[in-house]
């Protein structure tokens, strides 16, 4: 065995893995798409599996919160005010100095995600919102590569692995067919806003985030080895709180439906018809705002002197914070490169809309 393999060793003593499934893993990569409480997680377990190439995408910064649960971070993270990404990429370079992380501060959207994937062999679900979702789905459909949803809210948890239907295009529809229903065949259409559960209503518990986000991993681990024959067939469910574990037959949702994306072929999240440009932050009080074309990069410094004159400014190369108050109402705003802004201290767009055009301006 190489010396180069030596640290996956126990690893490689499972059934259909050996040295030959550990390289394919080396040789993989896998874009993470959002690092908070699943993605944080799965990051960390797959870099310890030895996944070759990790792409870190994630719009945040790290916050006192978070270590509750997103285990790639620590207090110096937060001291810093680094974006997740960031601080991720410094971790698993302590983790495993054989993976290579690209870490990516930017909001997941229809305009980069196709960029963002362009070399990924799998997507690992780190979202916490059904619109992206919806997007990370459209993309894999179109694109032929597996997806693996996973969601934690409360003391409740979802997780099902995506290998989705091609026309026979990909390796595991051929000879066999091993393909699954898609996100979308499952929740053909988002929950009404206010209707669903999330971390500001109902708080989350970490090891609930931690069985979704393994089980992510294990099955990521099947499908970057070939192993599409043991990848679950069955939607994960569980609530720690009241004891159960359910594992639910959904293939009928894909043989039965007419799902518009997998069926139809319509990409409509894809194709930018379906979304939004603002979108409320799970438990942060906050509404981030996107512009729907990409704006030329904004100098962080130079508005940071103009905003000191309203409130204390950090300023550093991945984002601008200014806290200011507004009308009497705090709001701290986060300004990334791009243009892009979280605005913290309302659940309502057309306040952070306000709130960035007066003190950021158009």
């Amino acid at each position: 065995m190489s010396r180069d393999l030596d640290r996956y060793h126990r690893q490689m003593l499972l059934p259909g893995f050996g040295p030959e499934g550990q390289r394919r893993l080396l040789d993989s990569t896998a874009l993470i798409l959002g690092c908070g409480a699943l993605g944080s997680v799965a990051a960390d377990m797959l870099a310890r599996a030895g996944v070759g190439h990790l792409v870190i995408v994630d719009r945040d910064i790290v916050e006192l919160t978070n270590l509750q649960r997103q285990v790639l971070f620590d207090e110096r993270d937060v001291d810093e005010g680094l974006p997740k990404a960031a601080a991720a990429k410094r971790k698993i370079a302590a983790i495993n100095s054989q993976v290579r992380v690209t870490a990516i501060v930017e909001d997941i959207n229809h305009t980069n995600i196709e960029h963002l994937a362009v070399a990924a062999d799998i997507l690992v679900d780190g979202l916490d919102n059904f619109e992206t979702r919806y997007l990370a789905n459209d993309l894999a459909v179109k694109s032929g590569v597996p997806y693996v949803y996973g969601a934690a809210v409360g003391t409740t948890g979802m997780s099902f692995a995506i290998l989705p239907h091609t026309g026979g295009r990909t390796a595991w529809e051929s000879p066999t067919n091993f393909a699954t229903p898609c996100f979308r065949c499952l929740f053909e259409e988002a929950p009404p806003p206010g209707t669903s559960p999330t971390c500001d209503t109902v708080g989350v518990v970490g090891p609930a985030i931690g069985i979704v986000a393994n089980f992510q991993v294990a099955e990521a681990l099947k499908i970057l080895t070939g192993q599409y024959a043991r990848v679950s067939r069955r939607l994960l469910s569980l609530d720690l709180w009241s004891n159960e574990l359910l594992q639910l037959k959904v293939d009928g949702a894909y043989e039965k439906g007419d799902c518009p994306c997998c069926r139809q072929r319509r990409f409509d999240y894809l194709d930018g018809a379906a979304g939004s440009s603002a979108a409320v932050l799970c438990g942060r009080n906050a509404v981030q705002l996107r512009h729907k074309e990409r704006p030329d990069r904004v100098d962080l410094r130079s508005l940071a002197r103009r905003l000191r004159a309203h409130g204390a400014v950090q300023v550093n190369e991945f984002l601008l914070r200014a806290h200011i108050t507004d009308g009497d109402k705090p709001y701290e705003i986060t300004l990334f490169p791009d243009g892009r802004a979280i605005i913290k201290g309302t659940n309502e767009a057309i306040v952070a809309r306000g709130i960035y055009a007066k003190y950021v301006g158009s």
